[in-house]
């Protein structure tokens, strides 16, 4: 079945249908990787429809460029209002939203002077690993490819480059009949998920690796830490080996798009009881009770359409 695409698009300042928001062959983004970019969800509340954390979404957007020195030609409350505009003109009821920031056409060369565009998508998006996978878990493989060791591609930069890696990562566990890849740092031990941060459950604690492990510091990873500690768990950042994985009670990933996926088996091997469990179950709880209301927003976190 052939992709369904939404009719409009944000781009360069306009909203336009969609099959006018084109780039040049010879963009540098295009070449080079150079782009930055977002994945955001907005959901429907008892309130109205509401974008999750989009100002800090943004922020980390404008905190990539920064590293790649990408000069951005919005500020981030226009890029919001772009966002809410978006997801108007489709008329979505809730949405994924896609900001990126690219590289356009100019100079050839590798540190070439080139304008910055931007476009900003929103679309309907189911669970992203599979319809049931939110209740059923999903079987997972630690992966032959490594995230990149520090000092060689700024991990803490949500890039376009970087996600070479979680492609390689991410294919290879389809190939092999897996629903989602894990990836160990340079150093051996525990990185994050294809795209997904991780969470294992040891004890009725939460423990998550730490930034310095070739990962991205996912705002939905700050999420669940921040409610989890409200609802007074405990919750350990630290260097995690490889082993844990198939020693601990519980483990899920989380993320924008995967948002809480539990992991019932990694390489074969039965994570617990081979099922989600109740610290992932009240964790999901929490999460998905900020849309319905289930969950105070005490923090802003909700920004309405």
């Amino acid at each position: 079945m052939s992709q369904q695409y939404p009719p409009f698009i944000w781009q360069n300042g306009v909203i336009k249908p969609w099959a006018e928001a084109t780039v040049h062959v010879m963009a540098h983004g295009l070449h080079y990787g150079s782009s930055v970019f977002e994945g955001i969800r907005s959901y429907a509340t008892p309130n109205g429809q509401a974008i999750f954390r989009l100002t800090e979404h943004l922020q980390r957007l404008y905190a990539s460029a920064k590293i790649y020195d990408m000069p951005m030609p919005y500020d981030v409350p226009t890029l919001a209002q772009a966002c809410r505009d978006v997801v108007k003109a489709n008329e979505l009821q809730k949405a994924y939203l896609r900001p990126i920031a690219y590289r356009g056409l100019g100079g050839f060369g590798l540190s070439a002077d080139t304008p910055t565009d931007m476009a900003i998508a929103a679309w309907h998006m189911g669970p992203y690993l599979g319809a049931d996978v939110l209740e059923a878990g999903i079987d997972a493989c630690v992966s032959s490819w490594q995230r990149f060791a520090p000092n060689t591609i700024p991990a803490g930069a949500k890039a376009g480059g970087n996600y070479l890696s979680g492609q390689l990562i991410a294919r290879e566990a389809r190939r092999l009949g897996f629903g989602e890849g894990i990836a160990l740092a340079s150093t051996g031990l525990l990185s994050e998920g294809a795209g997904e941060n991780l969470f294992l459950v040891m004890n009725g604690e939460l423990h998550t690796t730490p930034v310095s492990a070739a990962l991205l510091n996912g705002i939905t990873r700050n999420t669940l830490i921040t409610l989890a500690q409200d609802a007074g768990m405990k919750v350990v950042e630290r260097d995690i080996p490889r082993e844990y994985l198939y020693l601990c009670d519980e483990l899920f990933m989380c993320g924008t798009a995967a948002e809480v996926t539990p992991i019932r088996s990694v390489d074969g091997r039965q994570v617990g009881a081979g099922k989600p469990g109740p610290v992932t179950r009240r964790i999901q709880d929490l999460f998905f009770g900020l849309f319905d209301g289930r969950t105070k927003d005490t923090r802003g976190w909700l920004e309405y359409v």
